[in-house]
């Protein structure tokens, strides 16, 4: 059942995930007096600083918008903090609506909304709680996820849940591609629930307690390709890190960053990262076991994305095979 509430929406979110939510809920007339979103951040090759896409959104829309460092007042930014709280009371908020802002809510922030504070979060909880859920599941090569709306407490994603929605994963699903898709779910469901009958009569559901796992942040380390794993793996890894951070690897002492690539599931065992092969077809490299990883797109510093037929024109094997990618650089040593 749908109830037609006057509410007083803030948003806090940071990335693309975040403003598809926060354009759904305008289109849908709710009042947003209030935008949460972090600092402007260097980005690009000449490290400038620009803004987020909630950012852009506040600006376009003409909504005030804060850019807290923290929110914690004994933190390091407690001005910071004190301006966050200012604008926050004199929004006046029936609830905040948070999505993949990227800073810890301290109690403060949790207890101020007159109805609390909402999570749209990127997960089927409590599976994936944390930063990166989006990554980790198709990390760890998970078939379906989903977005839960939550009731944010002062644990990690621990909340009750007012709905859950689950989507399937398909076999060559990226970073981006699923990244559209729930935020899409997410934006919908939150003004399904701010509509409905539960959040209203404030209807929850404990979350269940077993299946917890954690999506810890992908760090840039952790794009650097290891090629003593299972081509499996890597495979999903290199999925889930596009668009970022990107998987990369070394080649002649330069990163090379890997952007799609399928099993090769029967080779002879050789070092992990040797070139086995190199074409039109793509360039295989040795990994795990007999497992080998068949990369089709790649990219140079400084270039673009580029197919293997078009990254490999004018080159010749003699370049690649044999050589093993992840070392600063080594003497050619044919197979």
């Amino acid at each position: 059942m749908e109830i037609e509430l006057e509410l007083r929406v803030g948003f806090a979110g940071t990335p693309e995930f975040a403003r598809t939510a926060l354009d759904m809920l305008r289109n849908e007339g709710f009042t947003i007096p209030l935008v949460l979103t972090q600092p402007d951040r260097p980005a690009g090759r000449g490290m400038r600083c620009v803004p987020s896409p909630v950012k852009a959104w506040a600006l376009e829309h003409g909504v005030p918008l804060c850019q807290p460092r923290s929110l914690r007042r004994e933190g390091s930014f407690p001005e910071d903090a004190a301006l966050a709280q200012q604008a926050l009371l004199h929004a006046q908020l029936d609830v905040l609506v948070v999505a993949a802002y990227g800073l810890i809510l301290p109690q403060w922030v949790l207890s101020l909304p007159r109805r609390g504070c909402i999570n749209i979060h990127a997960s089927l909880l409590p599976r994936w709680r944390g930063a990166a859920p989006i990554q980790r599941a198709i990390e760890a090569g998970d078939t379906e996820t989903g977005v839960c709306i939550m009731q944010m407490d002062a644990g990690l994603d621990t909340g009750p849940l007012f709905c859950a929605q689950a989507l399937s994963l398909t076999a060559d699903e990226t970073l981006a591609s699923l990244q559209g898709r729930l935020a899409a779910l997410g934006g919908a469901l939150i003004v399904q629930v701010l509509r409905g009958a539960a959040f209203a009569e404030g209807v929850l559901t404990p979350q269940a307690v077993e299946g917890v796992c954690y999506a810890h942040k992908v760090t840039k380390a952790q794009a650097l390709v290891s090629w003593d794993t299972p081509a499996t793996e890597l495979e999903r890894r290199i999925r889930a890190f596009d668009p970022a951070p990107g998987a990369h690897t070394v080649w002649h002492g330069q990163p090379l960053k890997l952007w799609r690539a399928q099993v090769e599931t029967t080779c002879a065992p050789n070092v992990p990262g040797t070139v086995l092969d190199m074409g039109p077809h793509g360039l295989v490299v040795q990994c795990a076991g007999a497992s080998a990883l068949r990369v089709t797109s790649l990219q140079r510093p400084g270039g673009r994305r580029l197919d293997a037929p078009e990254f490999f024109q004018g080159q010749t094997s003699l370049d690649w095979l044999g050589h093993r990618l992840g070392v600063a650089s080594e003497p050619h040593d044919s197979l």
